[in-house]
């Protein structure tokens, strides 16, 4: 099997990621950004235990006021608001500032149960037409994993998911063949590396650069996608880069992993 560069790839990787950090996309993404309320830990906790893939939330008057509007039928995420109370005058006449009395629950919304206007995207699917040889070969690595790979309609923003209790993978069935040859690669990142880590955000930013390797191992290019998906998550460019040098090895040793046996090309198997 021909030796695989990940640096080399890892390099591009970075690369891709600064040049996205100081483009007009990239502060498109934050003005957007900037208009929703940054949550509690305990909330956070909340809204991924409803629902999972959720990205931006906001209550149903916020969305309006953004162009968005609810689907009908859509079912409400519920996280805690604080109930807040104003003080009354102080003895020289000022008034004080608010005070919380409580909580209680409210409802609110994600990005993907909504329909309007066009939200600003880092990430563009990966429609290049690729062999199919290249996700059977993937579907081939997971099994000896000891993962299934399905074929599933997630109906919302997802691509796809990694569920380590079932061993179980899925994949979105309505994307481009290149699309879903990163999100299985992405996903399988996700199997090798993170089946006990708390930190989404790292999380997401190695499975993204694993599946980035992967490809290009394919010679299929998913920078469209993955340059904005990693400097997302990681929150700005320089903030990736370093946190693609931290994970450096992790990735690495994953990527070697993965691609051997039955990615880079075909080796006898066992009768």
């Amino acid at each position: 099997m021909a030796r695989v560069d990940v640096q080399a790839h890892l390099a591009q990787l970075r690369a891709g990621v600064a040049a996205l950090a100081s483009s007009a996309a990239w502060q498109r993404h934050l003005e957007f950004q900037s208009r929703f309320h940054r949550y509690s830990p305990r909330n956070v906790m909340l809204i991924a235990a409803q629902c999972e893939h959720a990205s931006y939330v906001a209550s149903y008057r916020h969305w309006q006021r953004l162009g968005r509007f609810v689907r009908k039928g859509e079912r409400a995420i519920w996280i805690f608001a604080p109930v807040l109370v104003r003080n009354h005058a102080s003895r020289e006449g000022r008034e004080e500032a608010e005070a919380v009395r409580g909580f209680r629950l409210v409802p609110v919304f994600d990005l993907s149960q909504t329909d309007g206007e066009a939200v600003p995207s880092l990430c563009e699917l990966v429609g290049a037409p690729v062999p199919a040889e290249h996700y059977e070969r993937l579907c081939l690595v997971a099994r000896r994993l000891g993962y299934s790979v399905q074929d599933h309609d997630f109906a919302g923003a997802a691509n796809g998911d990694c569920n380590h209790a079932e061993r179980r993978l899925r994949v979105e069935v309505a994307n481009p063949a290149a699309q879903r040859l990163k999100t299985l690669a992405h996903e399988l990142g996700h199997a090798v590396l993170h089946a006990d880590c708390a930190d989404r955000s790292l999380a997401e930013l190695e499975a993204e650069s694993v599946a980035y390797v992967l490809c290009r191992i394919f010679g299929v290019d998913t920078g469209s996608y993955s340059f904005g998906y990693v400097t997302a998550w990681a929150g700005g460019g320089e903030e990736a880069i370093a946190a693609i040098n931290a994970s450096c090895e992790r990735i690495h040793r994953a990527v070697s992993l993965l691609s051997a046996p039955g990615v880079d090309g075909p080796r006898h198997t066992d009768p």
